[in-house]
């Protein structure tokens, strides 16, 4: 994650602190940036990661059997399909509306998706691993709902970290990485939300957000330009599978409650 987060300041001159939201396949979260290994966790996702329900309501609509789609990934079928439905179709909430904090759920949507999905096979008569004429339309929805979601809680962010002077008023960053971050509709949603509160939206090519090797080797050149987290020796050093990203905020930012003004999606 904290690759991730750095992997911007390998092209970019991208000063610190800025904001940073990862999304992927396998994760979710906003953080704040204020330094090499120096973080600020303001929000995750509660249960899955938005690219993880992309790839699940693709196969759910096998799109692998769609000939627009057969040799895509999910989330990049359901980009591709969404182009040509109407996302407002459906009537589908974005999840967590009340809770004034920026944490994610996605397992609710996909839970809606999938009865809609059973709903829409009944009516058209058709089984399971079929496709559904309604489909362009389910993949549209899904995706604005989930951009509306995600760019709902960057907002509260962006807000949280203005008023409690952690980000500059006028020159912020927010830094896009992740798989995910190359779903052009998701980056518009957010191109919203940045032009609204005056921050530069920052997303780093495609192909250095999936090789984890360049990752890994450019947050390796920061640690050592800094003098972070540099060993010498590693006898004695404990392994665990999994390493909290910095210190977890996100308690606090629940409770100042942050009001979003509502931002047009016209996408």
């Amino acid at each position: 994650m904290e690759a991730h987060a750095l992997t911007i300041r390998l092209l970019n001159k991208v000063e610190f602190p800025f904001l940073v939201l990862l999304i992927s396949g396998g994760h979710c979260l906003l953080a704040l940036v204020r330094g090499v290994s120096d973080f600020l966790l303001l929000g995750k996702s509660l249960d899955i990661a938005p690219g993880d329900m992309l790839d699940k309501v693709a196969r759910r609509l096998s799109l692998i059997k769609h000939p627009e789609c057969s040799t895509m990934s999910g989330g990049k079928a359901i980009e591709h399909l969404a182009k040509q439905g109407n996302k407002l179709h459906f009537d589908i909430k974005p999840p967590m509306q009340r809770a004034k904090n920026c944490d994610f759920s996605f397992s609710g949507l996909q839970h809606v998706i999938d009865k809609i999905i059973m709903q829409k096979e009944k009516e058209e008569g058709i089984q399971k691993g079929q496709i559904l004429s309604s489909a362009a339309h389910i993949a549209a929805a899904v995706q604005h709902t989930i951009a509306c979601h995600i760019a709902k809680r960057t907002h509260r962010a962006i807000l949280f970290c203005k008023q409690r002077h952690l980000l500059s008023q006028s020159n912020a960053v927010l830094v896009v990485s992740g798989g995910v971050a190359s779903n052009l509709y998701i980056r518009k949603a957010l191109e919203i939300v940045t032009n609204a509160t005056q921050c530069t939206l920052l997303c780093p090519p495609p192909r250095l957000c999936t090789d984890n090797g360049i990752m890994i080797a450019w947050n390796g050149i920061e640690r050592l330009r800094a003098g972070v987290g540099v060993l010498h020796n590693t006898e004695g050093i404990r392994y665990e599978p999994k390493c909290p990203l910095g210190v977890d905020i996100s308690e606090e930012v629940g409770e100042a409650a942050i009001k979003v003004p509502r931002l047009k999606m016209e996408i």
